[in-house]
């Protein structure tokens, strides 16, 4: 597989398959720079990596019925669970790694939007610990 585009991706919160509800995601990782520049290093700044960190974005089309996205979400709010995130519904596979890791449910947004909007849920979590990328 080369380039592809993003229409089919496999976002799970809690073991539960959201994909259905998910119109986007992202999960952006960090390392935080360490300077080690010096004396020696004749004018040009070296650096280490220090602390990894990561967030994970969602938009959620919003659902009120049962086993939907706010009946998930909302007994979740303020715990810590498990996340898993795939550019597609494919199997995993070294074409289609799943990055899995613990999110805090930090945020919610039951009710947001203007007239006429679709009501969604924009949510960004902190990563909890590791995050690992699975080929197989």
């Amino acid at each position: 597989m080369a380039v592809l585009a993003f229409i089919s991706g496999r976002v799970e919160v809690n073991a539960v398959d959201m994909s259905q509800y998910a119109a986007s995601a992202e999960l952006q990782l960090d390392g935080v720079k360490l300077d080690t520049t010096n004396f020696g290093t004749a004018g040009w700044e070296t650096a280490i990596g220090g602390l990894k960190s990561g967030s994970v974005k969602v938009k959620f089309n919003n659902d009120f019925a049962a086993t939907t996205v706010d009946d998930r979400l909302f007994p979740l709010f303020n715990t810590v669970v498990t996340f898993k995130l795939r550019p597609t519904q494919a199997a995993i596979s070294a074409t289609n790694p799943e990055y899995q890791m613990s999110v805090l449910i930090n945020s919610l947004a039951p009710v947001a939007g203007s007239v006429g909007d679709l009501l969604t849920q924009d949510l960004t979590w902190p990563v909890s610990g590791t995050v690992t990328r699975a080929v197989v």
